[in-house]
């Protein structure tokens, strides 16, 4: 009888704010991972200076690459965001544009999972549109469905205890792991 190797996926979270509800989501995501699957956080976008070709071309910045290398390593990543002004936080978005230059792509061809959660109705949908068009140009392998966009956040999660309470919420994002979980595995 062959085991199958356990996964191991990790978040990378858009928000800077300590008490973000999409933190919280991502903290979550451990307790509801199927069986086999482990998940860490990357360390945070805030690290990143603003991208700057003369930057890169005195080399790229510790925290680029030992980020990079954690999602080279990884068999999945779950990007984890708000949604700002209609889009992308800047801080996420710089954070990809740096990993993007690294001389290996450490997103090309990785499974990714995107989970948006916002105060609002439609849970940061716009901020995943263009989250989506980025990785196509990485070439990274996007997840399609279960969609994750948690609106009207605030009343599916404690930000108090940091806990997901809603049980319709925690049923989706599971859901959502054991997608990327079969992906991860093809």
């Amino acid at each position: 009888m062959s085991q199958i190797a356990p996964l191991k996926f990790v978040t990378l979270l858009g928000s800077l704010r300590k008490a973000s509800l999409n933190a919280i989501i991502a903290n979550s995501l451990s307790e509801l991972a199927p069986a086999g699957v482990e998940i860490s956080p990357l360390g945070s976008v805030a690290e990143f200076p603003h991208y700057d070709a003369d930057i890169q071309a005195e080399g790229f910045p510790a925290a680029v690459l030992a980020m990079g290398e954690a999602i080279a390593a990884a068999d999945g990543v779950i990007i984890v965001t708000p949604e700002y002004n209609y889009s992308v936080p800047g801080a996420l978005k710089n954070a990809i544009d740096w990993l993007s230059r690294l001389p290996e792509n450490p997103l090309a061809n990785k499974p990714v999972a995107i989970q948006t959660a916002s105060p609002g109705a439609i849970g940061g949908a716009r901020a995943q549109y263009h989250l989506r068009q980025s990785m196509v140009f990485l070439n990274a392998q996007v997840l399609n469905k279960p969609e994750i966009m948690i609106g009207q956040a605030t009343t599916r999660i404690d930000a108090e205890n940091g806990t997901v309470t809603d049980e319709s919420t925690r049923h989706h994002l599971t859901a959502q792991l054991e997608a990327l979980a079969l992906l991860a595995r093809r």
